[in-house]
């Protein structure tokens, strides 16, 4: 074979990539390098993992090792690319073993995901405390919370793990309370994950509401969720550094904005800390690719960065915005996945676009589900050149005699000047997140208030009323909108 196709990084994107292309140019080689053991794994899974629900870190993997061979893809992990020659199209690789090679590539994809941010929250060194961005991290917080006689070693059941991390953490005592920093996706799902540990869960979050992706309307209804379900919820608590020598021993955090007396010390044995992730780039340092938010790697409709040949995609590269046509950063699952495949295809030569994105995302807290898509911060929609008009509503998610049926919040926001739909959000117990993709469609088709309004949605008393919760919301900014 020649003409390689070389991938960086073995998650969605990579190997989505590397299966497209492997199946449309069967002829061409395609290497993929992975610096790490584990391979094509649900990120997403892990907080339910250490919750309990999923019983095997196996049930979280899409692929194996040997499966992915089985597709003709030559698959090298402990291999990592600290280089790349865009003039000779090559890259310079480490082994686990120490040594160093050099692969030539044709067309290149760098895939290599994000990494947890801590901030100024070093967690290394420090017993108890976590960031959860990998698998070696959710079997080691796995075994952690276990009593040492009551740890099944079984459920880290991959080759790959850790092993001496993980018996590490079971050894020791099993923590009774614990913090969580960020009160974004990580924080609220590991506040949930925690607490069906039995752990006493403090959830610090700097500003004054949950996922504030999500909006103020999302941020309270799940604050309220989590307090009724044993959680102690502190918002306006920006957290001052974690405690301890040897293992964590507490959270120093500043209650004054939140009411209190100023800086405080809360006691806990573990501390997880999930306030963002950063791109992993610097692979290309040296190269002068062009670089836009959040530094993640720029790249044009079909992932091109600017360098030639060089593809990128994932959670370490940009994507137009379906709303703005403009650039963003939004790391999340199937914009990796979807864009990965469609580079797969180009590289083999059927000219792919990797897709818009609008920020679509949902998450749960216990029984409350929450989704949002598109410009939810009234700042944000001003950047973008819209005249942001919101309107909030509170309808029932199904007939109201039917049992089930539950108060569901919808928040749309319009632009005032032409009547379109730039974002939303859902929130409620009873099948909320799953309707945002009415929205997000939605928002794909430039579709105005009145629009959405008039959209033909299903109805029979099981499923929803007669007015769907978002044609409730339609309605009512649409009649803000011709008050207007």
């Amino acid at each position: 074979m020649s003409d390689p196709f070389v991938v960086v990084g073995a998650d969605a994107a990579g190997l989505s990539a590397a299966s497209k292309f492997r199946r449309e140019a069967p002829d061409r080689e395609v290497v993929v390098f992975e610096k790490g053991r584990w391979i094509s794994y649900a990120f997403c899974g892990m907080p339910y993992f250490v919750e309990g629900r999923v019983e095997r870190m196996s049930d979280l993997l899409s692929l194996s090792p040997s499966e992915v061979a089985e597709r003709g893809i030559d698959l090298r992990r402990g291999h990592e690319v600290v280089g790349v020659n865009p003039d000779a199209k090559t890259v310079a690789v480490e082994t686990a073993a120490g040594d160093s090679v050099e692969q030539s590539y044709d067309d290149l994809l760098v895939a290599t995901g994000g990494r947890a941010s801590t901030g100024p929250f070093d967690v290394r060194g420090l017993d108890g405390a976590f960031t959860l961005h990998d698998m070696d991290a959710a079997a080691a917080i796995d075994a952690y919370v276990a009593e040492p006689d009551a740890y099944d070693p079984d459920r880290a059941d991959v080759s790959a793990v850790d092993r001496e991390r993980v018996e590490r953490n079971a050894a020791m005592p099993a923590p009774e309370t614990a913090a969580i920093v960020g009160g974004g996706y990580v924080g609220v799902e590991m506040a949930e994950a925690l607490r069906g540990r039995g752990l006493d869960v403090h959830l610090f979050h700097r500003s004054g509401h949950l996922l504030p992706d999500f909006g103020e309307a999302v941020g309270e209804r799940v604050a309220d969720e989590l307090e009724a379900e044993g959680v102690t919820v502190r918002t306006n608590a920006p957290v001052e550094g974690l405690v301890g020598d040897d293992r964590i021993e507490g959270i120093a955090f500043d209650a004054a904005a939140g009411g209190g007396a100023g800086s405080e010390t809360l006691p806990v044995d573990l501390a997880v800390v999930g306030v963002g992730i950063r791109p992993n780039t610097e692979l290309l340092d040296g190269t002068g690719v062009e670089t836009g938010e959040g530094g993640a790697i720029r790249t044009d409709e079909y992932g091109r960065t600017s360098l030639p040949d060089v593809y990128a995609a994932g959670d370490c590269a940009t994507a137009t915005h379906a709303v703005t046509g403009e650039e963003a950063w939004m790391p999340l699952g199937l914009t990796a996945n979807r864009a990965g495949r469609a580079i797969g295809a180009t590289v083999a030569g059927d000219p792919s676009p990797v897709g818009e994105i609008a920020g679509t995302a949902a998450v749960k807290a216990f029984d409350m589900e929450a989704a949002r898509v598109g410009l939810i911060d009234d700042e944000a929609a001003r950047e973008a050149g819209f005249d942001p008009v919101r309107e909030t509503v509170t309808a029932g998610s199904r007939s109201g005699y039917y049992p089930g049926a539950a108060e569901t919040d919808v928040t749309l926001v319009a632009d005032r000047d032409t009547g379109r739909l730039v974002g939303g959000s859902i929130v409620g117990p009873d099948r909320a997140a799953v309707r945002i993709d009415t929205l997000a469609t939605a928002l794909e088709a430039d579709m105005t208030v009145p629009e959405v309004e008039r959209l033909d949605l299903a109805y029979a008393p099981p499923f929803s009323p007669v007015w769907d919760p978002i044609l409730v919301a339609a309605k009512v900014l649409n009649g803000t909108l011709d008050g207007d």
